[in-house]
């Protein structure tokens, strides 16, 4: 009853919101109307249509041209949105799930299977890659850039491999910055809230000569800690600075050279579970852990005229230390080589090819080990794809392949098939059909995690020795294998309206479970105890399939409307001949529904305002209720080049859970409603 009263009371304030816009609404058109104003900064639907991508096909190609669910968060939408990290910033991406277990840990996944250590999700920042090969999937809370250098963000749903190799499973992020030449001079930002209680920004650009620029920053931010479920204090506050620069160099003749490079630090708490030996076998208590690293990268690019070749070479440090549990250092370095060319005037290839070394060394803990302590790595890859115009260019047939090979399971074949259909200028169909595979981490090869020590005599253990449920990797686990199926339309109704509808069908085999081993006594470390093992291995299959619709309408030059709704069903079984405890459809950890609308609107010349409400549904197997969420944004333009911005999030609740983590037990914290202000000035 307390639950309905409190979903009801969601519901009127939701009502009332909706209403205010309403109003807010007619009253702008009527100011509209008489004034006529219009702001020539805003974009058309038309324009967005058109915008240019490049992570789709490794070439620049129109929105409306490409033959997979892809959407662009811009700048402007960054900015107005008041989005003040990544993670904020892609839940305007439709059918992307979004959720925070605490101020410093996300759980982010595209069509399913998500978690904290969600791996079937590939990250780039401007080319290059973020995974870890710990777990196959990405740190939220290393990957930082400053926003406000942000060109845009392009998210695509569904399999990448073809182009960009293992783990881009279920979709690809691609974090593009500007360049240096459209970040000329300077910039400084201010601000702070009552949860992210401060933090600055510092960037500046210049000139070397006519063809050379370059730009520096520098960015810190601190967050206060959150409260968990039982209402402790989740000490999970977290810090970081970071800086970094970028050089381009664009002379008049065909060559263009990039160089960037960034450095951080990072410090972030937890309130951490871990299990030990003798009574009462588990503790809890404030857990520190500090992240810092650097990166480098090179890009050479080509244009002979009809072709053009690039030549891309970074290495990445990062060092990962969480006290008490476990230390991780990793070198990265990654060479990448493309050529693209039209053999006719309807037919283009591109191939490439690229080699990557990992080295990997751990430091252990009762709770946490891997095997080996020091890992070398190797990864061979190459690909080649072909774009076919038909039928006076309305149809474009896009065949290709990736072939990788690692060193765990060897040689990779990832290809795919698309067709794009211009079933007239404003409208178009597209339909898929991808392999994709999800490379082995080197915690499934060699982990060893202390799960839970079960007290002796207590349920499911009768024996007199405490009991200790240890999960382990295995050399024989392999990849897992996609084969995805999708449909998607577009269609531009007018100037002002558009609409984007994705489907599809993914058919997974191999998936990862936990096999329950024959039991065994262990003496070291003492006491003398049971351990009961389960081990990693490939017997869960299943498929899952789902839609995804866009929507954006201009109803007057200075008020834009947009709205997502995603829909997913999940149906993970396991294999006839697995013993994995577990039941079906494991965590049941993504949503089936989602949707959002948002609001977008030139108050006055000077004023801008933006409303989103978003809707998230349970998530049963993490006992995670559904919720809605208002998060609003004004933002104005003051003399002098300043501008002043006030934000607030989740308005419609005090407080809610969005994510229960999963294999390491620290405790989630409560998304709590927050308010922030900035002052930014920009030089002339």
């Amino acid at each position: 009853m307390q639950t309905t009263r409190y979903q009801h009371k969601g519901l009127r304030s939701l009502t009332q919101t909706l209403l205010v816009i309403g109003l807010t609404a007619l009253f702008v058109m009527a100011a509209s109307a008489q004034n006529n104003v219009f702001d020539p900064t805003t974009m058309s639907v038309e324009d967005l249509m058109n915008m240019q991508v490049t992570s789709v096909s490794k070439r620049t190609q129109k929105v409306a041209d490409a033959a997979a669910a892809v959407y662009v968060i811009t700048q402007e939408d960054i900015r107005r949105s008041g989005a003040t990290n990544i993670p904020e910033a892609l839940r305007l991406a439709p059918g992307i799930q979004v959720a925070r277990i605490d101020e410093n840990k996300w759980a982010i996944s595209s069509r399913g299977f998500n978690g904290r250590f969600a791996d079937k999700l590939l990250v780039l920042i401007d080319g290059r890659s973020v995974y870890t090969p710990l777990f196959s999937g990405v740190y939220w809370n290393v990957q930082d850039v400053m926003l406000e250098d942000v060109d845009r963000i392009e998210v695509i749903r569904g399999p990448g491999a073809t182009l960009w190799g293992a783990n881009a499973v279920n979709g690809v992020i691609n974090i593009i910055t500007k360049s240096a030449k459209s970040t000329q001079a300077g910039l400084a930002t201010a601000g702070g809230g009552n949860e992210l209680r401060g933090f600055s920004n510092l960037r500046y650009g210049g000139t070397v000569n006519q063809n050379a620029y370059y730009r520096a920053y520098a960015k810190y931010f601190n967050v206060g800690s959150s409260s968990d479920p039982l209402g402790r204090n989740g000490t999970d506050n977290w810090d970081a600075l970071r800086g970094g620069f970028r050089g381009d160099w664009n002379p008049t003749g065909p060559d263009s050279i990039t160089l960037q490079g960034d450095m951080y630090r990072s410090h972030y708490g937890e309130l951490l579970t871990i299990p030990q030996l003798n009574a009462p076998y588990s503790s809890t208590f404030p857990n520190a852990g500090a992240i810092s690293g650097g990166n480098i990268l090179g890009r050479w690019a080509h244009d002979f005229g009809n072709s053009s070749t690039s030549l891309q070479v970074y290495f990445d440090h990062t060092n990962i230390s969480e006290n008490s549990l476990f230390a991780d250092h990793q070198n990265i370095i990654d060479i990448d080589f493309q050529h693209s060319f039209h053999l006719t005037d309807s037919q283009a290839v591109i191939w490439g090819a690229g080699y990557r070394s990992i080295g990997d060394d751990n430091q252990s803990s009762f709770t946490v080990s891997l095997q080996p302590t020091h890992s070398m790595l190797n990864l061979f890859s190459g690909f080649a794809q072909d774009e076919i115009s038909l039928f006076d260019k309305r149809v474009q047939l896009t065949i290709g392949s990736k072939l990788e090979h690692n060193d765990f399971t060897g040689l990779e074949v990832e290809p795919n098939a698309r067709v794009l259909w211009n079933v007239t200028p404003n409208q178009s169909v597209w339909t898929a059909v991808s392999r994709a595979v999800r490379t082995p981490a080197l915690t499934e090869r060699g982990l060893q995690l202390v799960s839970a020590v079960i007290p002796p005599g207590g349920p499911g253990n009768p024996t007199p020795f405490a009991a200790e449920a240890d999960v382990y990797g295995s050399k024989q686990f392999q990849s897992e294998d996609l084969l995805a199926y999708e449909v998607g339309y577009r269609v531009q109704v007018s100037n002002n309206m558009s609409a984007d509808i994705a489907t599809f069908y993914n058919n997974y085999t191999h998936l990862r479970s936990a096999e329950e081993g024959a039991p065994f006594v262990q003496t070291d470390p003492a006491p003398l105890h049971l351990v009961v093992p389960f081990v990693a291995s490939n017997k869960m299959h299943g498929g899952t399939y789902g839609a995804e619709v866009f929507t954006e309408y201009k109803i007057i030059p200075r008020w834009k409307m947009a709205a997502s709704y995603s829909y997913l069903q999940m149906d993970i079984l396991k294999d006839t001949t697995s013993t994995d405890p577990t039941p079906d459809n494991p965590n049941m950890s993504s949503p089936r529904h989602q949707f959002y609308v948002r609001s977008s609107l030139d108050v006055f010349r000077h004023l801008e305002h933006d409303l989103t409400v978003r809707y998230v549904d349970n998530l049963p197997g993490l006992s995670i209720p559904n919720y809605y969420s208002v998060d609003t944004h004004f933002s104005y333009a003051l003399p002098r080049s300043f501008e002043l911005s006030i934000g607030s999030q989740n308005l419609l609740n005090h407080q809610h859970l969005e994510f229960v983590p999963d294999f390491i037990n620290i405790s989630p914290t409560q998304v709590k409603r927050s308010i922030y202000g900035s002052i930014t000035w920009h030089s002339e």
